[in-house]
């Protein structure tokens, strides 16, 4: 019997003493893998798979918590909260859908800005909250990106937005496609002060979000297997009328067919975003490039001068 154990394979046992201490309930089962996985060991790993590396959804405040140095994260604009200006109604109010999604998540809107501290770079950090109403961009999140936006160029602060969201909101119809176009221009303004900006898109990033602010980052990142892209997928398929390969709008594709510059896994972000942040900041805020910039800008000017004389 014991000649033979030599060629049966044996699958890893989950221990008995973690059974007994935790009980079934302390074990999930990875649906990417089909692994059995203890929830510690899970959290330990920030919400991804041990053995397959699968990343779980995270939440606004675990990524807070994973990217800012400890207690540097201060929140801003914590006082605007989203209203009802077209007094919007489907199966129920937006009014009612609003007060539900804040009873959940304790949150007046979906998304966390403020200042913070990343290896020790004070940063300008922005992160959506997926778990509010599918992260969509209202005029209150545009409102507070913006704003955020706004407060890095003043303080010639990089900044950084980690992008979840279904899209646009559409209970406020034209008010929410508009902050594609407000959050876009801030963004421009911030491109003209040569300051930094990395975007972070994770699964899923959709609709007026990738089509705005998440596509114009000097650098942008994907989480592995991310779903990025303007339709969802099962949009396009209504559309076209045929099945979608399973790695369309993935991250991975994304990457080899040039929209995003990288993909770096949940564990790796926070030394990637310092790396990036460090490089490409310190040359930002230096003398030379500087002068360099005010040099093309004022040259432009003229060339436009002698165009219309």
């Amino acid at each position: 019997m014991g000649f033979l154990r030599l060629f049966t394979k044996h699958k890893p046992k989950i221990k008995v003493e973690s059974i007994k201490r935790d009980g079934f309930s302390g074990w999930v089962k990875c649906s990417h893998c089909g692994e059995m996985v203890h929830a510690k060991e899970m959290q330990e790993h920030h919400q991804c798979c041990p053995k397959c590396k699968h990343h779980y959804r995270f939440s606004a405040w675990q990524r807070i918590e994973l990217l800012a140095d400890e207690g540097s994260f201060q929140e801003l604009f914590t006082d605007l909260a989203p209203s009802d200006p077209l007094n919007f109604s489907d199966t129920e109010s937006y009014q009612e859908r609003i007060a539900r999604a804040q009873a959940k998540t304790d949150r007046l809107d979906a998304v966390y800005v403020g200042t913070c501290r990343l290896k020790d770079q004070e940063i300008a950090l922005g992160v959506m909250d997926f778990s509010f109403m599918g992260g969509s961009m209202g005029s209150v999140v545009g409102e507070k990106i913006t704003r955020l936006i706004e407060l890095a160029i003043e303080k010639e602060l990089p900044l950084v937005l980690v992008c979840a969201s279904g899209g646009a909101r559409m209970q406020e119809s034209c008010l929410s496609l508009m902050q594609m176009a407000k959050t876009s221009a801030a963004l421009a303004k911030l491109h003209e002060k040569a300051l930094p900006y990395v975007a972070v898109l994770t699964n899923p990033t959709t609709g007026g979000v990738t089509a705005s602010f998440a596509a114009l980052g000097d650098i942008i990142l994907a989480e592995p297997d991310a779903l990025i892209g303007f339709a969802g997928p099962r949009v396009v398929e209504q559309v076209i009328r045929q099945k979608l390969p399973a790695t369309a709008q993935k991250s991975e594709f994304l990457l080899e067919k040039g929209m995003i510059d990288g993909i770096v896994s949940r564990a790796e972000m926070k030394e990637k975003l310092a790396f990036f942040i460090s490089f490409l900041h310190k040359r930002a805020v230096s003398p030379p490039l500087k002068e360099l910039l005010a040099a093309v800008k004022e040259k432009k000017k003229k060339s436009k001068m002698l165009a219309i004389l």
